[in-house]
């Protein structure tokens, strides 16, 4: 990036990756804006986590892939895009990961720690981009794996925050 203000969307236009403009409004670039929040509340939810947390490594390659997902939204239609997607990779490691964790057998209400309830925040974001995700697919064909993988993350940051709530009253009980 040479400079940070171009000043070439003042008028309600930006660019899609190589260079075609569109409104700021177009889906493409509104889906990602969905999907660029998810990214940051994933980066909240990293920076909150233990170092030593087991699930924390796989979030920089989830936030990598939103990231590449975001460039293939961007590419307009009948151009090719040279970042490979590892969504179907992606959605294996979260299944593979989720398999230790009970569902509850009711309704979990956020808010019982800080870090649970951030990655409760990133799970919702998870679904609104999603559903941004399906509204797009509608007009412009995504990879079925990428869709995929947006659904299984919001799984995934569902049984983290599961996860992470029993740590969080685990390290709250007073013990004698």
């Amino acid at each position: 990036m040479k400079t940070i203000s171009t000043k070439t969307g003042d008028s309600g236009w930006t660019g899609l990756r190589g260079g075609q403009r569109v409104p700021k409004d177009d889906l493409r670039i509104e889906t990602n804006g969905e999907i660029d929040r998810l990214n940051a509340c994933l980066g909240l939810v990293r920076a909150l986590m233990p170092e030593d947390h087991p699930w924390k490594r796989i979030l920089p390659d989830i936030q990598w892939e939103l990231m590449r997902l975001m460039s293939h939204i961007a590419t307009p239609q009948g151009e090719s895009n040279p970042k490979p997607l590892q969504a179907a990779a992606l959605t294996a490691e979260m299944e593979a990961m989720m398999t230790a964790v009970e569902a509850p057998a009711g309704f979990v209400v956020p808010g019982r720690g800080n870090l649970s309830a951030h990655i409760h925040l990133a799970r919702a974001q998870a679904r609104t981009a999603e559903r941004r995700l399906w509204t797009l697919h509608r007009q412009y064909p995504l990879p079925a794996a990428s869709l995929a993988m947006m659904n299984r993350l919001s799984d995934f940051l569902f049984v983290l925050a599961l996860l992470a709530e029993k740590e969080e009253s685990e390290s709250n009980t007073v013990r004698q």
